[in-house]
Order: C-alpha cells, then structure tokens, then sequence
C-alpha cells in the first residue's frame, strides 16, 4: 500500500494476460487503421496527380515520426528524470500556478492527483530536503501536450487551405471567361487606347482621396484586406502583368491553374513543425508564469503579424498601380503592371509565407493549449486563468483562422507572384525533373571546366552560356497549363 490507503501499481506479472491481449489489439488496431488510411490517401494523391498535396502528406508523417521518437524517449527517460532531485527552492519560483498554503497542503496536492496517474503513487526516491525535477504525471501531461499540438496544428493548416482554396477557386470563373474570350495578349496590348486613370485597377488603388499619399496608401491597404481583398479587376492586371513578364509567348497560359499548384508546393513547407518552431514551444512554456498572463499578450503576436502581412500585400498591389499611374496617363493596349521583388520586404516574397507558417503555429499553440488545459484540468483550474482573460484568446484565435483563411491566403497566393522570378510549378512535374537534370549535369560540367560548352539553367530565370546557340523559352515548358 502507499499513498495513505491507496493501492499499489499493478505489475505486468500479475495483470491477466487477456485485458494485456485486449489492449494490445486495440492499439495495433487503431495505429494499422490511421497508417493505411494515410497510405490509401497517399495513393489517392498520385493518382489524381496531386504530387504538392502529396508531398505535404509525406510532411504530416515526418512529423507523426517525430512525434513518436519523442513518446519513445519521454517513455524511455521517465525514471531517470523522475530520480532526479533537487532543492525544493529551485522548483519554487516560475510557478504556473501559486503554491497551497501549509495548511492545505494535502487537499490541495490530492486535488492535483486526480486524472491519468501513471505510477504517479509511487513513493518518491528523493529525500525529505529535494524533490523530484518532473513527477511522473506532470511528464504524461507534457507528453498529451505535445500530441494535441501537433495535431491541432495540423489540423488548422488543413483548415486553412481548404477555406483558402475554396475562396482561390471563385476566380477560376474570371480565368474561364477569359478563355472563352479568346484572349490574345498581342491583341489586347495593341487594338485600343486605354486611359490609365479610367482604369478600374487604378481608381480602386491610386485615385481618391489620399489615396496618392504614403500614409493614406498604407492606410487604405490595410482596411481592404477586410473586404474585396482580390477584385476581378485586380486578378486580370495581376495576371496579365505575369504573363508579360514571364511567358509572353505562350498567350494562353493558364494562371489560376498555375497559381493553385504553388499554393499547393508553399503548403507542405506550412503544415510541418520546423526546429525554429519548437524553440517558441519552449519559450512559451516558460513564460507561462502566474500573475503575467503570458498567453492573453502571446495571442496578439499572430494577429498583429496577420494585419501587418495582409496590409502588406495589399500594399504591393497599390504599388503597382502607382507606378504605372505616375508613369503613363494613357497606354496603348491594356495596363500591363511590372512585377519586382523590390516591392516585398528586403525583396524576398518568401519572406510572406515564413510569417503564414509563423501565425497559423503560434495561433494553433493558442487553441490546442486551451484545450489541453480544458480536458487535463477542468476549465476552473489556477492555470487556465480568469475568464476575461480565456474569452479574448478565444476570439482573437478565431478571428485569425477565418482572416487568414479567406483574406491572407488567397491575397498571398496571387500577390507573391509579382516578384521578379517565377516559381517551379509553372513546369508540370515531369518538366521540373528534366530541368533539375540538365541543371545538375551543367552544374558537374562546370565544375570541370566545360562552363562555355553547355547552358546553365535555374528555376525562376534562365542563364546560357556565350556560345550557347539555343534559345530557352518558357512556352513549351508552359503549354502543360493551358
């Protein structure tokens, strides 16, 4: 007996081995059942020729093995860390929750010991003057944790890009009609006069009032990322701006079907939890200190990063019409804009999507941290906090996930194709092996001093040597996008 009348841990020695049988089938059962509905999915996958999405499956089961390997050392270290004592003095300070008073003690730590135990009753190894570093329960909380925040993260990222792809798929009509339009971009940029300031482009981003000042620019761009954050005029200006850019000789190139399969590329690099990730886990963890209310002021770091990276790719577009607004009062043909990555920060849009992969983790450290909280130890307890402080997390989360989901995703999937280069997923993925092949082959070339002999290229802009007799243009390579 220990634990004043509580019963002693049952060993596997003594346990009938039909409940060990029993449980065993079900753990087996279950884990067999997720891992062939991953493999089947899988498979769904490369047969509808979804390699990104694919990919990003791959990337949920690097995480689910990653997650395993850490069950697998928590399990393995439990006693080794549960054996190690200290002072009490030095489990006293950064306390999520205040220590009981003396005099209730033993209700308060009773209180603490109900739910999952875990050999929690075991009487401790420590002597009187130390106690353990981590109980054996606060390590199987820990443990859940880290479950529930993979998948919650997971899960958000699904979320996102599902709502964000249904928003994305709207403008297949505006690309549709353009199809049906015959649309020829030689035709357009020659058969009429347009006047710039008429431009339906121009009057929703550069004329009006203020509208021509710095200020009211950054201003203006902020609040329309709540509403008509993509209209038809902008995705026709945007597009065609590509097209001059990067495929004019293909007229008929088909930009929502390339934009979707980017989107569908940037979304495996999101839905994984990167080492840099983990480190704002741990920072969080020990911030979480009572009387700072660290996650109420934690919640407002994604939101203020979704407002600055929405604001900020709405600001792109303005920019573009700006430039050609203060250039030209009337063009021959249709506007055409100039995409540059001098209109992102320190000009690398990828920098956008680092901040995406940022907000929905740290949104989904929010909401899965509530849960865990809510189930381990009812919505009352110390560390949960007060409710006037629980119910802004709350909404501000949702916000955040609805924001980013019909607003920032999709303004992110077509602004960040205004930069200076292209993205691989204009070339089918048969195209993209074949030029990662002639790329690695010139490459070894070079490196052995045959530089003059044979082209150079790289994905998002193309290099040929000064003997080079060959033209490389990106109209084949595009035509699978028609």
């Amino acid at each position: 007996m220990a634990g004043g009348g509580a019963e002693e841990e049952t060993t596997l020695e003594y346990t009938p081995t039909w409940v060990v049988a029993v449980v065993c089938t079900v753990i087996v059962a279950i884990s067999l059942a997720v891992e062939r509905f991953l493999h089947f999915l899988g498979k769904y996958l490369k047969k509808k020729n979804q390699n990104p999405l694919f990919q990003a499956l791959q990337k949920v089961k690097e995480e689910l093995m990653l997650l395993g390997f850490i069950s697998l050392l928590l399990t393995v270290f439990q006693n080794l860390i549960t054996k190690f004592c200290v002072p009490k003095h030095v489990v006293s300070h950064l306390l999520p929750c205040k220590l009981p008073e003396e005099k209730h003690a033993t209700q308060s730590l009773s209180h603490w010991a109900l739910g999952r135990h875990l050999l929690s009753s075991a009487p401790s190894s420590c002597s009187n003057e130390k106690v353990p570093l981590l109980s054996l329960e606060a390590l199987h909380h820990l443990h859940i944790f880290i479950f529930v925040l993979a998948i919650v993260h997971v899960t958000f990222c699904v979320l996102t890009i599902i709502f964000g792809g249904a928003k994305i798929h709207q403008w297949k009509l505006w690309e549709d009609s353009i199809a049906k339009d015959n649309y020829d971009t030689e035709e357009v940029l020659k058969k009429k006069i347009t006047h710039v300031h008429d431009h339906a482009f121009i009057k929703d981003h550069f004329l009006g009032i203020g509208k021509n000042s710095a200020v009211m620019s950054w201003v203006h761009s902020f609040f329309k990322q709540f509403y008509a954050s993509v209209t038809k005029s902008d995705y026709l200006t945007l597009r065609l701006g590509f097209i001059m850019m990067h495929c004019r000789q293909n007229r008929k190139f088909n930009f929502h079907k390339y934009m979707v399969r980017a989107l569908e590329d940037d979304f495996k690099k999101v839905v994984g939890i990167s080492w840099y990730l983990w480190i704002f886990v741990v920072v969080f963890l020990l911030l979480n200190v009572d009387g700072w209310h660290t996650y109420f002021w934690i919640a407002f770091i994604p939101f203020i990063l979704l407002l600055a990276v929405g604001a900020k790719l709405e600001h792109v577009i303005s920019q573009l019409a700006h430039e050609v607004a203060e250039k030209h009062a009337a063009i021959e043909g249709e506007l055409v804009v100039q995409p540059s990555d001098d209109h992102f920060w320190f000009h690398r849009p990828r920098i956008v999507l680092f901040l995406i992969h940022i907000i929905l983790f740290q949104n989904s450290f929010e909401m899965a941290f509530f849960f865990w909280i809510w189930f381990t130890y009812g919505f009352d307890s110390c560390i949960m906090g007060k409710v006037q402080y629980i119910i802004p997390r709350l909404v501000i989360g949702v916000i955040i996930q609805v924001l980013c989901s019909y607003s920032t995703l999709p303004l992110y999937a077509i602004v960040t194709q205004m930069g200076t280069h292209f993205k691989k997923a204009i070339f089918d993925e048969h195209v993209q092996a074949g030029l990662v092949g002639w790329a690695q082959k010139a490459r070894k070339k070079t490196t052995t001093g045959n530089a003059n002999r044979g082209p150079m290229i790289q994905l998002g802009r193309v290099v040929r040597s000064e003997n080079a007799k060959e033209e490389i243009t990106l109209t084949g390579a595009a035509e699978e996008n028609k």
